[in-house]
């Protein structure tokens, strides 16, 4: 039995089965796929079955680029020229001399092509002339192998010269073939030109692509495994315009076109990260100069920024963490938290200058004295990131780049706040040594010196005014209402449990999703006609199609696939002549709403095609789940189908469902050839052979090659089409040509039209149909709710079951690991902050802020119509960490106040008015550096405007509370720990 097995499901049409082995999160897969070969290894397949190809799905695996050869050449040309030139060229193997003859793309894995026309010679014969010839087919294609030959036959030495034999007896022109002698009756030689004619052809077409209205040739590229698709697509490029200037030579009219580049989308997405964290970092540094006024103590503070992010990149480097949209991302999140270490140490350090002590004695006691605060809110912010080995589903996969690069730069800013900034505090520039210094302070002369300080000053001076008067205002109000709260005790506790309850009111109300859909400017549409449309009419429906999408002036690029579909994850493309995939980008790649309503009028108007299923669906980089999938499972097709109408009927009647299908489609239509054994075994004929001459009739057989400047040419001999061209030419054939009388196929077997299965699905070993369905404007699990009440009072047969999934069951997964993660991480700071105070009483008083940063998450979310995902879950966890940095702060200062001698409700009061500044200070510059993310500008921000928009209002909502409940939280809990001492 394979470990760590969740489901097995299967997929089997004429000719092929799929079957998908889904692994529990964290399964080393290469062990796992090592199992499963080993297992394969010992199934016994029919004789006539390859053997099984495994495919790992991955996301990584997709073709990174996708580029288009077109031109006035035909499409014969167009794909040689693809396969001997383009293909080498970029895999770095030469077809022309068989070396390396060009220097090899580094980080190409593979290259593969399709669409144009592959080159085939034709040897069609006449069925009539072989049968009254008595030639089976058989005969033909062995002859012609026999003809064609080019083999070593050992060495010969004769004196000093050793001599290669080689019996070369090849097809130098393809005229020769039709004079190749297949037999001799009454010493007559009978040729090929005798029974049919050769001609020079190209393969059955199975796949049609089209760039723009013009039928091209596809080259799909494939990276090697952990190669980086931002590097392997710049020499791709770099390649392909080499390579055009070759085909110029050959034909002015080519064109080579990208089509599709994954690289752009992740460059992009990346720059916009870098913009976020420095217009992150430029926020927080100028509501710093806003608070300090001091240019030296603001760059001081803001030194955190840039050193922290350096040694950050070193960090990432050894543990081998990419740059990516997570791991920058999560840089980008805590750019505004790095200096909030520095701003309290500073803060202490400035508080003691003020009082009198020298600038060595005030950096020493100072930083001394918020050491073991800032300390313990640091691990507190870090200690959450433990729990995400235990998160399981994409969640964890998400959250380990970002958690590692937030723990590196934090642990670093605290390293930098309790050394450096100390160190440069204490640090006094000479008056005696610098007049101007002497006569107008420091401040005033770095400020003199500098014109973009001036500069700065002109432009926040507007700013300056209002904070004058808002900020002096707020510390003369603070100290009357903490005062007033403390008197008001069971009032404050009444309205902030007023507060939490109606915030569970909204929680409840909001909408729930796995993760964002991410905008790239592309989407696809794959589309579906009735089976058996043959391609020709398949293709008219995706020109008619290209037609209207052409009409849009948004759409820039229109690449189609007639016959198929582009493969994912690594999985193999579906080749079906009913099938095709239009595949749209638009000019502008960032404008979600543009994309949004492209896809909206493209919906309307494919509903007025008739007989065609369509579904849209954007690039997946997390999961290949459809949104919405009921799976009904059961014994019996036929009832299968007529659940699956039903829940269809049902599907269409809730709001925000699109794209809705099953995966139930009409039989194959089939000439289904019963052979009537006894009749067999009387004329002495094997049923085998007959089946064989049948296919080699019909199918055709590739017989040789034909060799063309080291190209290779199938030669692929079969009975003209025109000879069985319908069901009566079928029963009319002779199925024993060498025979002394002719017997046809009608006499041996009974021959009926009739529609065979298209389709098998199973799951875990039972069959299954799938309905599947997007969402459009709703979140999933309000949508999901909806699906379970229109179902539930289906009658369902015994023995069949019918239940939701998709990337529902992936939601719940992810969900209930990320609220374990979320308590796991509270306590884990409660442990740290019980260890830091020394008491169990303490931290739970700061750990009221954790529950009230909820409200502020949930109110933040209701504001801004963003639904619960993993993303935002996520962001609750650092917010865990980070809310009880303020708290801790605060219950420390009044801790050394009380120490000092003070009374607790002095204490408590001159703890909040020392600490106000600081605990303003760093949740401003934290909300600040969190702005643009939260602002969701750019590619990707659909992945960090839900996090930055849950901490923002997670630290507005907590700060607010610890500033004036946690003073109260405090007083009772003293009160009642000096009651319970007195009883004692």
């Amino acid at each position: 039995v394979i470990s760590n097995v969740v489901r097995v499901s299967s997929r089997s049409r004429p000719d092929v089965s799929e079957v998908v082995i889904e692994f529990a999160w964290k399964t080393n897969m290469d062990f796992a796929s090592m199992d499963v070969r080993e297992k394969l290894d010992l199934v016994d397949l029919p004789d006539d079955a390859e053997r099984p190809v495994l495919l790992r799905f991955d996301p990584s695996l997709d073709p990174i680029m996708r580029i288009s050869l077109y031109g006035d050449e035909d499409l014969i040309t167009l794909r040689i020229l693809a396969e001997d030139e383009l293909k080498p060229a970029l895999e770095g193997l030469s077809v022309e001399s068989g070396v390396m003859g060009i220097e090899a793309v580094g980080g190409v894995a593979a290259v593969e092509i399709s669409g144009g026309l592959e080159e085939e010679i034709h040897v069609e014969v006449e069925e009539a002339k072989l049968a009254n010839l008595g030639i089976p087919i058989s005969r033909v294609i062995t002859r012609l192998s026999e003809e064609n030959i080019n083999l070593t036959a050992g060495d010969i030495k004769e004196g000093e010269i050793e001599y290669l034999v080689r019996t070369l007896n090849e097809f130098k022109q393809v005229e020769e073939i039709q004079d190749i002698i297949i037999d001799f009756k009454n010493n007559v030689p009978i040729k090929i030109r005798d029974i049919g004619n050769v001609r020079k052809g190209h393969k059955e077409r199975k796949v049609i692509t089209r760039v723009n209205g013009k039928e091209s040739v596809e080259i799909a590229i494939f990276k090697e495994a952990g190669a980086n698709t931002v590097t392997v697509a710049k020499l791709v490029k770099e390649r392909l315009k080499e390579i055009e200037k070759r085909l110029r030579k050959f034909s002015d009219s080519i064109r080579l076109e990208i089509i599709l580049d994954q690289s752009g989308f992740i460059e992009r997405s990346i720059k916009e990260v870098i913009y976020t964290a420095l217009w992150g970092g430029i926020l927080a540094i100028l509501i710093l100069f806003l608070f300090l006024r001091s240019i030296k103590n603001t760059l001081i503070i803001s030194l955190a920024i840039p050193l922290s992010v350096v040694a950050t990149f070193f960090f990432m480097h050894i543990s081998a963490v990419s740059l990516n949209i997570m791991s920058l991302g999560g840089l980008a999140l805590g750019v505004g938290m790095l200096v909030d270490n520095s701003i309290v140490v500073l803060e202490s350090i400035d508080r003691y200058r003020r009082k009198g002590y020298s600038a060595i004695d005030s950096a020493n006691t100072g930083a001394s004295e918020v050491g073991r605060a800032v300390i313990a809110s640091t691990l507190t912010t870090i200690c959450v990131f433990i729990p995400i080995i235990f998160v399981k589903g994409i969640a964890g996969q998400l959250f380990n780049d970002q958690a590692l690069t937030v723990t590196y730069s934090l642990l670093i800013s605290l390293l930098v706040a309790i050394t450096l900034i100390p160190m440069l505090s204490s640090l006094k520039i000479d008056r005696k040594k610098n007049p101007d210094i002497k006569r107008n302070g420091e401040n005033a002369v770095i400020t003199g010196n500098l014109l973009p300080t001036r500069i700065l000053y002109i432009l926040l001076y507007p700013l300056f005014i209002v904070f004058d008067i808002v900020f002096p205002a707020i510390t003369r109000v603070y100290p009357g209402v903490v005062n007033f709260a403390l008197s008001r005790k069971l009032l404050i506790i009444t309205i902030a449990l007023s507060i939490l309850g109606g915030s569970w009111y909204l929680y409840i109300n909001l909408g729930k999703e796995l993760i964002p859909e991410l905008s790239q400017g592309e989407f696809s549409i794959k589309i579906k006609k009735p089976v058996g449309t043959p391609l020709a009419d398949m293709l008219k429906t995706v020109k008619r199609i290209e037609t209207i999408a052409s009409d849009n002036p948004e759409i820039q690029t229109i690449y189609t696939i007639t016959g198929s579909t582009s493969q994912a994850g690594g999985t193999i493309a579906e080749e079906r002549e009913n099938i095709g995939e239009i595949n749209i980008s638009l000019r502008e790649k960032s404008n979600r709403k543009l994309e949004k309503n492209v896809m909206a009028d493209l919906r309307h108007k494919l509903k007025q095609i008739p007989a065609v299923e369509y579904k849209f669906s954007r690039p997946a980089y997390f999961t290949y789940l459809t949104p919405v999938e009921v799976e009904i499972k059961g014994y019996n097709l036929n009832i299968l189908e007529k659940l699956s109408k039903t829940v269809i009927a049902r599907l269409e009647e809730v709001k925000g469902l699109a794209d809705i299908k099953s995966t139930i489609e009409g039989g194959i239509p089939e000439i289904q050839i019963i052979f009537n054994r006894q009749r067999l075994s009387q004329l002495g004929l094997d049923l085998n052979t007959i089946a064989n001459i049948i296919r080699d009739n019909i199918l055709g057989n590739v017989s040789t090659e034909f060799s063309r400047r080291e190209r290779k040419v199938d030669i692929r001999v079969r009975v003209r089409k025109e000879d069985i061209g319908n069901v009566e030419d079928l029963k009319n054939f002779v199925v024993n040509p060498e025979g002394e009388k002719p017997i046809t196929l009608a006499s041996i077997a009974e021959i009926n039209i009739k529609k065979g299965p298209g389709e098998i699905r199973r799951l875990n070993q039972e069959r299954v149909v799938v309905v599947s369905a997007n969402l459009v404007g709703r979140d999933l699990r309000s949508v999901v709710m909806d699906i379970e009440e229109k179902i539930a009072d289906i009658k369902i047969t015994s023995g069949f079951e019918v239940s939701v999934s998709g990337q529902s069951r992936e939601m719940l997964v992810a969900f209930s690991s990320m609220v374990f993660a979320i308590a796991l991480a509270a306590f884990l700071v409660y442990i740290v902050m019980a260890s830091q105070f020394e008491s169990l009483l303490h931290p739970f008083v700061i750990m009221f802020t954790i529950p009230f940063a909820l409200v502020g998450v949930v109110l933040a979310l209701f504001i801004t119509a963003k639904p619960i995902s993993v993303i935002v879950l996520i962001g609750v966890v650092m917010l865990a960490g980070i809310v009880v940095n303020n708290a801790i702060v605060l219950i420390d200062c009044i801790n050394t106040r009380r120490k000092e001698g003070m009374p607790r409700r002095e204490a408590i009061i001159e703890g909040g008015k020392i600490r106000l500044r600081p605990i303003l200070m760093t949740t401003t510059t934290t909300v600040l550096g969190l702005l643009p993310l939260a602002l969701g500008l750019g590619e990707g921000a659909e992945l960090r405007m839900p996090m930055g928009i849950t901490v923002i209002g997670g630290l507005l909502f907590s700060t607010l509370l610890t500033l004036i409940l946690i003073p109260v939280v405090y007083d009772l809990v003293e009160k009642a720990k000096e009651s319970v001492w007195r009883v004692g």
